[in-house]
């Protein structure tokens, strides 16, 4: 695919407009005063994640999936991450100006055009949206455009009408997890939205509502926290109970799923205006705020038995600031803000690559799933994604939002 050297860059609204140069940096010391060396931090990472990035990226042979002492493995079909990779290079590009990044994210959204007909997963969402939306938004060519609006027409034959849910796994003539719903799948809800938004189609946003109202329903618990997975019969849409995958219980709380229905919940809030949705995010951000141990890095489940002394997850605390910093914005909240800087902060300091020579990726101190000890603290390609999501959120809202749309209804 040939794309122009003149970038295109779009309004929220997804209107093309021309532009030569990156917009310039927000000018976040205004607005979060008496945050100079947060800010310092943050820019300081950034310029350290551009520069590992610039020494990696061509090597890179496929998507990467997690490391194995301390280099990137890779699917090259992308599995469930697939959009995180090129996701990141925007990122790199929005930060630097660098035309490689644009060049290397297209080139590797590319990659993933078979799976616009995939069926047989719910992480469409992840794979498309930080690469082929956001390519379109940043483009202006209809190409990603048709190939997200394809990946989402692929993503809306997994719902089940009667239980109102979107399946998580398995194909759909299998009975295995036919009834299975996980927290996750609120990050791959903005797809349909975007769907509806660009179509025309209601379809899209309707059933992506269904869902979120079918999670909020049954995924929080009094007191904020929530499972990894519930279970209905897929035949009459009956809820059975909670269940976990990558927790260490269906009574704990994994904490990059609580991370996912932060982030999840308040997106399809800002796609919608429906109040309830925000309530939820406010509920499960005041649950994790209060799990948080003082070094500000997750544990990888909140509610383990030896939590808060465990095995920590650097992808759920980006995942959770991402949120955090977008709850902020709709709730008028400044704690949510201050929170996500703190998070930030402490990924900078503590949870970066930069004492490794052989280290490919940003981020280290991730758990991809504790209890079948795959991958304990290693790097994982959405922890680089959302470090950087959440970093140019603070620094370039304005970049940020021409590549993922941060407007509200």
């Amino acid at each position: 695919m040939s794309v122009s050297r003149r970038a295109l860059l779009t309004t929220a609204a997804g209107t093309a407009v021309a532009a030569t140069s990156i917009a310039p940096p927000a000018r976040a010391a205004e607005e979060v005063p008496g945050h100079a060396a947060t800010l310092r931090t943050l820019r300081e990472t950034a310029d350290y994640a551009v520069a590992k990035l610039r020494a990696v990226a061509p090597g890179v042979s496929g998507f990467p999936v997690g490391t194995k002492f301390e280099k990137w493995t890779y699917s090259q079909n992308g599995d469930w991450v697939g959009g995180f990779w090129p996701g990141t290079l925007w990122m790199a590009w929005l930060y630097s100006g660098e035309e490689r990044f644009r060049t290397l994210a297209l080139a590797s959204a590319e990659k993933l055009a078979p799976r616009q007909h995939d069926t047989g997963t719910h992480d469409l969402g992840f794979l498309f949206y930080p690469s082929w939306v956001t390519a379109w938004r940043l483009t202006g060519a209809d190409t990603w455009r048709a190939g997200a609006l394809r990946a989402a027409s692929s993503l809306i034959r997994r719902y089940n009408p009667r239980g109102r849910f979107i399946r998580a796994w398995g194909a759909l003539d299998e009975q295995a997890n036919a009834g299975r719903v996980i927290m996750d799948t609120m990050m791959n809800l903005d797809l349909l939205a975007f769907a509806s938004s660009q179509s025309g189609d209601g379809t899209y946003l309707d059933i992506a509502v269904e869902h979120a109202r079918t999670t909020q329903r049954h995924f929080p618990r009094p007191d904020g926290s929530t499972p990894h997975v519930y279970d209905f019969d897929p035949s009459s849409g009956a809820a059975l109970g909670p269940a976990t995958v990558q927790g260490y219980s269906p009574a704990s709380c994994w904490s990059r799923g609580q991370a996912w229905g932060i982030y999840g919940f308040t997106t399809i809030h800002r796609r919608t205006g429906h109040r309830e949705f925000l309530t939820t995010a406010r509920k499960l951000a005041d649950f994790a705020l209060g799990a948080l141990t003082p070094d500000n890095v997750p544990v990888w489940d909140y509610l383990a038995p030896q939590a808060p002394h465990d095995i920590k997850d650097a992808s759920a605390g980006a995942v959770m600031a991402c949120g955090l910093l977008d709850l902020s914005r709709a709730t008028g909240e400044p704690r949510y803000r201050e929170a996500a800087l703190r998070l930030l902060t402490a990924l900078s300091q503590t949870c970066l690559t930069t004492k490794s020579a052989r280290a490919e990726a940003i981020v280290a101190r991730c758990t991809r799933n504790r209890p079948s000890e795959d991958g304990v603290e290693i790097s994982l390609p959405y922890a680089d994604y959302y470090l950087l999501e959440g970093i140019l959120r603070v620094l370039r809202p304005d970049d940020v939002d021409r590549a993922i749309d941060l407007s509200t209804v």
